[in-house]
This record gives structure tokens, C-alpha cells and sequence, in this order.
């Protein structure tokens, strides 16, 4: 095989790690800065802190900023604030794996980004001009980066060889996390000691200057790249020959009626589940229930998304290296991966609820949980470019459409179970959660493959991989 270092398909993996480590830091910063831009009484009236434990915040008062303008905007509008991105981002995931099969990724991922930027720079205006801006703006930002992980997929299908898939995509789809964990404890900081509205100044820039990288140094096929060697085009064009269609129509009713894609799409959702869960609610746990101010402690609450990053590199790894060095079957590997990424988190995140006041217990439950969930980065998230990869980008669009509900969905409920926030309501949350999870996780073991499906190749003619 062709040398990974400094070659085209590890560049790529490269600036889209950087892309999607900006795409989430856009995406959380407003959960942080969020805190700052409402007045301090128009949130608590609501909550009802539980008297369950005992209070330990360490709060050492340093002089904060308070220059930025503050909003009186109850429970429910703040709701709507946040969940506003998600309404936008399920409408584009379809047309956005559509598209990338028809103009190519490179574009489609690099406006996703670049458009996200432009109106994170807009936010603090659109707060000033009233509430329904905000929303509007926060909308617009869900449509950009709704086209991002299927047009990412699109090119994926055409850049990764089969056995580099795992490493390549996890590579970039990491950045997600590692967004997460930069973005979450620096935009507290920014907050802290700057003003709120430079946390939308700081990152929306940055993606602009990252959108000129990305214009400059990538290209959509190994055919088109500028500077790529031919030995590594030609490695990547061979292990590609027999997967891809070239039919340009989408076979949609076969697609629709696959079994195996139904499996990724019970598993996405269900991991999801969680995963948003977890995200959207966590501080309120620790701070409610817990009583100890994730705020305060940007560190903790990013801890999570640190293992899950970690894990995600490594498990890529590990999944190429059992395929190609070990024989594993791409299914056996697909399933395996999904299983622990599933179960693992749904057994943990039960037990969190049931460890009283143990700070450090709580945290380092939510942590494994959290970590383990990344292992589902080489199960179900890169089957789609087992099963399809000419169309991988669309199957992307489909499972991440259902996916997007629970991030709608979940939180909504989770808030309505819990009114008066005693333990066992936020028990209930979790048992939620974990058994969606299982259920998820089962599925997919049953009904899950790891071949290029007869649909997916022109002229439906068969081949193993």
C-alpha cells in the first residue's frame, strides 16, 4: 500500500477533522454563551433544586465581565433557542447526500462550513434584534451544517480504500468531539473574561479562514487532485474498481427497502438518543441534582467528549487493523463495534443514576459512557460505505434525518419527566435511554451486513470484499 504520511487521502482526513472540530464548536458554544445572555432571575424561578446533596461548589469569586447585554428570556424560549439549530439541520441531510452525488462534496462541505460561520458572526446582532432573529439565525446555521456529514461520506466514497476506512473516517469525524472539548470549557472562558459575544466573533472566524484552506488544498476524486502522487492514485482508483455505480440514476425503492440499511438506521437513532440526552443535559443534572456547577467546571463536563475522541481514533485502528492483519469480516467487525458502543453506555449511564452523591462516581460513569459510545464511529456510522458507497452519502442523509429527532425529541421529554427533579425522575431518563440504546444495538446485530448490497453497484454485478 501507498505511505499514510503526508499523502492526499490523510490530508483530507486532516482538514476535515478541522472542519468538524470547528462545525461542533459552532455548534455548542451558544449552550455556554447562553448562560451569559439571559438575565440571572428569568431561569431559576422555574427550577426546583432538589435538597437530595449536599452543596460543595467551590466557587472562588473572581471579578467576571458583564459588559455583554442580557435577554429576559424564560425556560421555554431558551428551549426554543437551542432546539431551533436541530429544525434546520434535519431538512438537509437528504438533499445534502443528493447533492454531494451531484456537484461533489468538496463544495457542499466547505459552504456547509463557511455559510455556519457567517451567521455564528451574525448571532450577537440577531440577539439584539429580538428573540425570532436568533432562532432564525440558529436555523439558518442548522441548514448549513445539515448538508456536512453527507457530503463528507460522498467523498469519503470515492477517497477511502476499503481497509483505510475506519482509519480515514474516524480521523475526521473526531473533530467532532475534539470540538466539543475545546469549545465547551474556552467559550466559558471567553465568557468569563471577555464578553459573550466573542465566542460567536472568535469561532465564526475561524471557520471562515478554514473555509479558504479547504477551497485551496482539496478536491473531490484522487482523478481531480492537484498534487496527489500517482502511485496513491492509482492504489486508491484499484481498491475502489468493483464499488462504485456509475449508473447516475438513485435506485431509491431498493435503497428504501434494504434491510441492512434499516439496521444502521435503528442504530443511529438510538445511539443518538443518548447522545443528545447527555449533551442538552448533563449540567442541568450535575447542577440540579448534583449540585455542583459544571459551569464552574467547564473541565468536567468536557471530559466526556475527551474519551469519546480518544476512542474513536484508536477503535478506528483497531477496526482496519482486524480486517486487513486478523481476516475479520467487515460484518463481524461493523457489529462487534456497534454492540460495545451501545451496550457499554446504556449499562453505565443506569448506573449513574443510581450512585447518590458520589461526585467523582458520577462523573466517571458518565465519562466511560460517554467514551464508549465512540466505538460506534467503526460500527454502524461507517457501514454505510460498506453497504452502498455510491450512494453513501445519501444513506448518510437518511439515517442521520432519524437521528436528528432524538435531538429534538429527547431533551423535551427528559425535561417533562423531570418537573420536580428528584433522583428517581432522572432515573426514568436514564432507563429511557438505556434500553433504547439496547434496543438499538440488538437490531443492528441481527440485521446489519458488511457487503456492497445488489443495488449499490451498476449492473448489479456481485463481489466480496
Amino acid at each position: 500500500s501507498v505511505p499514510a504520511c503526508c499523502s492526499a487521502r490523510y490530508n483530507l482526513a486532516f482538514l476535515a477533522c478541522l472542519g468538524f472540530f470547528l462545525l461542533y464548536a459552532l455548534r455548542v458554544n451558544l449552550s455556554v454563551a447562553l448562560v451569559d445572555m439571559v438575565e440571572p432571575n428569568t431561569s431559576s424561578a422555574k427550577n426546583v433544586t432538589s435538597n437530595v446533596c449536599p452543596e460543595h461548589s467551590s466557587s472562588i469569586n473572581v471579578p467576571r465581565n458583564t459588559t455583554g447585554e442580557k435577554y429576559s428570556w424564560d425556560a421555554e424560549t431558551q428551549g426554543w433557542i437551542l432546539g431551533s439549530f436541530f429544525y434546520g439541520y434535519i431538512i438537509t441531510q437528504i438533499p445534502g447526500g443528493y447533492l454531494a452525488s451531484r456537484i461533489g462534496g468538496k463544495l457542499l462541505l466547505g459552504f456547509g462550513i463557511f455559510g455556519t460561520s457567517v451567521f455564528t458572526l451574525l448571532t450577537p446582532l440577531a440577539a439584539n434584534l429580538g428573540v425570532g432573529y436568533l432562532i432564525a439565525v440558529r436555523a439558518l446555521e442548522g441548514l448549513g451544517e445539515g448538508v456536512t456529514f453527507p457530503a463528507m461520506h460522498s467523498m469519503w466514497s470515492s477517497w477511502a480504500p476499503p481497509l483505510e476506512r475506519s482509519k480515514l473516517l474516524s480521523i475526521s469525524y473526531a473533530g467532532a468531539q475534539l470540538g466539543t472539548v475545546v469549545s465547551l470549557p474556552l467559550s466559558g472562558l471567553i465568557c468569563y473574561y471577555m464578553n459573550w459575544v466573542y465566542v460567536f466573533y472568535i469561532f465564526g472566524a475561524l471557520g471562515v479562514l478554514w473555509w479558504f484552506f479547504w477551497m485551496f488544498l482539496v478536491s473531490d476524486t484522487p482523478e481531480t487532485h492537484r498534487s496527489i502522487s500517482d502511485a496513491e492514485r492509482e492504489y486508491i482508483l484499484s481498491s475502489l474498481k468493483d464499488q462504485l455505480s456509475t449508473q447516475k440514476s438513485v435506485p431509491w425503492r431498493p435503497m428504501l427497502g434494504s434491510l441492512p440499511l434499516w439496521a444502521i438506521v435503528v442504530a443511529h437513532f438510538s445511539y443518538n438518543w443518548t447522545f443528545y440526552t447527555l449533551l442538552t443535559l448533563l449540567p442541568t443534572y450535575m447542577k440540579e441534582i448534583l449540585r455542583f456547577d459544571a459551569q464552574e467546571n467547564g473541565f468536567l463536563s468536557a471530559l466526556p467528549y475527551f474519551g469519546c475522541w480518544l476512542c474513536i481514533i484508536l477503535s478506528g485502528q483497531i477496526a482496519d487493523y482486524l480486517r486487513e492483519k486478523q481476516n475479520f469480516s467487515t460484518v463481524c467487525v461493523r457489529k462487534c463495534f456497534t454492540l460495545i458502543g451501545m451496550i457499554g453506555p446504556a449499562v453505565f449511564l443506569v448506573a449513574a443514576g443510581f450512585i447518590g452523591c458520589n461526585y467523582a462516581l458520577a462523573v466517571a460513569f458518565v465519562t466511560i459512557s460517554t467514551t464508549l459510545g465512540g466505538f460506534c464511529t467503526s460500527g454502524y456510522s461507517i457501514n454505510h460505505l460498506d453497504i452502498a458507497p455510491s450512494y453513501a452519502g445519501i444513506l448518510l442523509g437518511i439515517t442521520n434525518s432519524f437521528a436528528t429527532i432524538p435531538g429534538m425529541v429527547g431533551p423535551v421529554i427528559a425535561k417533562s419527566l423531570t418537573h420536580n427533579n428528584t433522583v428517581e425522575e432522572w432515573q426514568m431518563v436514564f432507563y429511557i435511554a438505556a434500553s433504547i440504546n439496547l434496543f438499538g444495538a440488538i437490531f443492528f446485530a441481527l440485521f446489519a451486513s458488511g457487503e456492497v448490497q445488489d443495488w449499490a453497484v451498476s449492473g448489479y454485478h456481485l463481489h466480496r470484499n
